[in-house]
């Protein structure tokens, strides 16, 4: 069995071949690239445990292709190849992250030390990942409620279904659910790929989703492959799909019916073999009826739908989800696990988190970071800030009862500025979501922001 595999990046064949002969004899598995795009072509379809890079290279140059594998592939190291002349470009390398550098002529010995030493590194790296993920499991549901009892039969009996939809508000764990459906189906081993359907441009979707050939478009400078084809054998996950355009759902519509597709410029039928999860914190009937969305692809992902409870109708499990994520926290950053006191939690449970899960969740990293003492006190919460811009549902229904009011001016402003600000945390403090959602103008709502002089603290 291969140590490893290597990628070697150089647009010298004696290099190449000098190297892949060594690491070879070494029992790695090696594959060669002679320029940055066809490395990064090659890696999109066998991704290497670590690469050299030479950093003068034609076309793409060793930095840019870097850039690129950090962004793609941020676990990879990548070692720098240099020659006398380059070396204010290697230190650069260093500084982007690269693991190392060596210097033209190439010392074989030395290549070999560092392959094994950043294969050493990068499989510790995984180990510690892998033995926190066994310490403390990143997607577990939190909650002994009834609705979580509910949800979690509702995942275990929805886990082998090939389409699944699920509702909710945002921030209230649509995307935990959707990797819990793959972790417990007989897909597990396969990818899990995700697309937010809203953070895309919509001119861009379709080449996110289906993959584009090279020169399919201006700035199509090499294939890409789509999520639909990285998520084969495995599960793909449509987080708002809601706010995907109709022309795209239309494509969506007839992969899900056909399980083939193309790549934008292309002619090659593709197939892929998925598992599609949607998830949407809008009212898909209601934009159906607006003709916002199709009803075909409604039916089609709405085989088995799942409803995830906003965390005001779950108050019991807050406790819980405290605790969890105070540990949590404590374990990331290898500090000790605060207490909270009675009156501490108290107030965060008389608190309607309209953020849901999201929201909670930032507020106890934010009270970790923030309470320098070994325990978080009502005190505490208090100096911190969290919610001095923020109350209660039943103190907001007072003060901005229309009736305490002597002015209607006074009354509209006051209620304008409670539901932008409720719109604003239900969107995670996303100005162009939220203006969207309300139905105003990015700008307009900017000057309303302004003007009610409303801040995230």
């Amino acid at each position: 069995m291969p140590k490893g595999t290597i990628l070697v990046v150089d647009d010298e064949a004696g290099i190449r071949e000098s190297l892949s002969g060594i690491f070879e004899d070494e029992g790695y598995n090696v594959i060669t690239a002679s320029s940055g795009e066809e490395a990064v072509i090659i890696t999109d379809e066998n991704i290497p445990d670590i690469v050299f890079l030479d950093v003068w290279l034609p076309g793409i140059d060793g930095i840019e292709t870097l850039t690129k594998f950090k962004e793609l592939y941020s676990d990879i190291p990548v070692v720098i190849i240099s020659g006398h002349g380059n070396i204010e470009l290697a230190v650069k390398a260093i500084k982007i992250g690269a693991y190392d550098f060596l210097e033209k002529p190439l010392s074989l010995e030395k290549a070999l030390i560092v392959a094994k030493r950043a294969l050493e590194r990068k499989n510790l790296e995984e180990e510690n990942r892998a033995l926190k993920a066994n310490l403390f499991k990143k997607y577990k549901l939190i909650g002994d409620s009834s609705k979580i009892r509910l949800l979690i039969q509702q995942i275990e009996m929805a886990a082998n279904s090939s389409r699944v939809l699920i509702l909710g508000e945002s921030g209230s764990g649509k995307e935990l659910v959707a990797r819990l459906l793959h972790e417990k189906s007989q897909r597990t081993q396969g990818p899990f790929i995700e697309v937010n359907c809203a953070a895309i441009p919509q001119e861009l979707i379709e080449s996110e989703l289906f993959g584009h050939e090279k020169g399919a478009f201006t700035g199509a400078g090499e294939r890409k492959i789509g999520k639909f084809e990285l998520a084969d054998k495995g599960t793909l996950f449509l987080d708002e799909i809601g706010d995907m355009t109709l022309q795209t759902q239309a494509k969506v519509l007839r992969v899900i019916e056909t399980q083939t597709f193309q790549r934008v410029g292309g002619s090659k039928n593709i197939k892929a073999d998925v598992k599609i999860v949607a998830a949407t914190n809008k009212e898909l009937i209601e934009e159906i009826k607006k003709g916002s969305f199709r009803e075909d692809l409604y039916f089609r992902l709405n085989v088995i739908p799942i409803q995830v409870p906003p965390l005001r109708e779950r108050k019991g499990d807050i406790p819980l989800l405290v605790k969890y994520f105070i540990e949590m926290f404590a374990l990331e950053n290898g500090t000790k696990a605060k207490e909270i006191t009675r009156d501490a939690m108290k107030m965060l449970d008389d608190y309607d988190w309209p953020g849901n899960i999201r929201e909670l969740k930032n507020a106890v990293e934010r009270l970790m970071i923030m309470t320098m003492a070994n325990t978080i006190t009502g005190n505490e919460i208090e100096k911190s800030g969290l919610f001095s811009h923020r109350q209660t549902f039943k103190e907001s229904l007072k003060e901005y009862n229309l009736f305490l009011h002597k002015t209607l001016k006074h009354a509209r402003e006051a209620f304008e500025k409670d539901f932008i600000i409720r719109k604003l945390q239900e969107n995670d403090w996303n100005i162009s979501k939220t203006a969207e959602v309300i139905d105003v103008e990015r700008s307009n709502l900017h000057k309303k922001i302004k003007a009610y002089k409303i801040s995230e603290k």
